[in-house]
């Protein structure tokens, strides 16, 4: 009996109460990071070139306040929070795609990554000594690119990250997040924005992250690790484009759109 009640228990704790209110929080510690980094990218096209516009970037931004470092805190408990919600659903299925692979992959993937941006909150909060994000996505690709099949390890990251990037886009435009949500709690009009928000919203984040994808292939092609950098290096590409500063706005209110469809799903969002 006991061999049968263990996974039992623990599927029930996954889709427990507590565990929904680990969500909720998660992702509006998640949205008030993407929220950050559009106002961020803004102030980047305005010529404030000296802030990370990333999510350590955002973080570090918020210290500098009053208060901020209390907030740091809570968005650091938050995206611990959210990646404990991944992986629970890495291990007994998502909500709107039940036990199927590919989006339990996902999920944890995206546990990985935000457990990762959760320690790099504690360190902004703590005023722990660490370089940049880009620079250390940078290192990475230098030491891997040291190794043997290092570029083609590289290439196929970026290729992936390319592709991610490109399903986010689809998925905003043909509003495939509207499953995920409590569409009965909602009126008519919240709907609308919800659907506003999360087409626009995630049209720009896939497609910043696509662009960030293919600068860690070119970084794979040229064995140059400075060409990668994550999400600063792609907002920055943008802004020395000849429409620069109209592409870096609209990719900022983009990500902030985002980060408001955030706070939508740590709402209605089924968990």
């Amino acid at each position: 009996m006991v061999t049968w009640r263990a996974p039992t228990t623990a599927r029930q704790a996954a889709r427990s109460e507590p565990m929904q209110l680990l969500a909720r929080f998660g992702l509006a510690a998640r949205a008030c990071v993407y929220l950050l980094i559009g106002v961020l990218a803004v102030a980047l096209a305005a010529g404030h070139r000296r802030r990370e516009t990333n999510q350590r970037g955002a973080m570090q931004e918020l210290v500098r306040h009053s208060g901020g470092t209390a907030l740091v805190w809570l968005i650091a408990i938050g995206l611990f929070a959210y990646a404990l919600w991944r992986f629970a659903e890495a291990a007994f299925g998502t909500v709107g795609e039940g036990r199927k692979v590919g989006p339990r992959i996902q999920s944890f993937v995206r546990g990985l990554i935000y457990t990762f941006f959760g320690v790099s909150a504690v360190k902004v909060a703590t005023h722990t000594h660490q370089g940049s994000q880009r620079g250390q996505q940078e290192l990475w690709t230098a030491k891997a690119l040291q190794h043997p099949g290092g570029r083609l390890a590289v290439g196929i990251i970026g290729v992936t990250v390319i592709v991610c990037g490109l399903v986010l886009v689809w998925e905003g435009l043909t509003r495939k997040f509207e499953k995920y949500f409590k569409l009965a709690e909602m009126t008519p009009r919240q709907r609308r924005v919800v659907e506003f928000l999360g087409t626009v919203g995630g049209v720009s984040r896939g497609a910043v992250f696509a662009v960030a994808g293919l600068l860690v292939v070119v970084a794979a092609v040229k064995a140059k690790p400075s060409e990668s950098g994550g999400l600063d290096r792609a907002l920055r590409v943008l802004a020395d484009t000849p429409l620069g500063p109209a592409l870096l706005v609209a990719a900022g209110i983009g990500l902030a759109l985002f980060g408001v469809y955030g706070f939508a799903e740590a709402r209605w969002r089924r968990t």
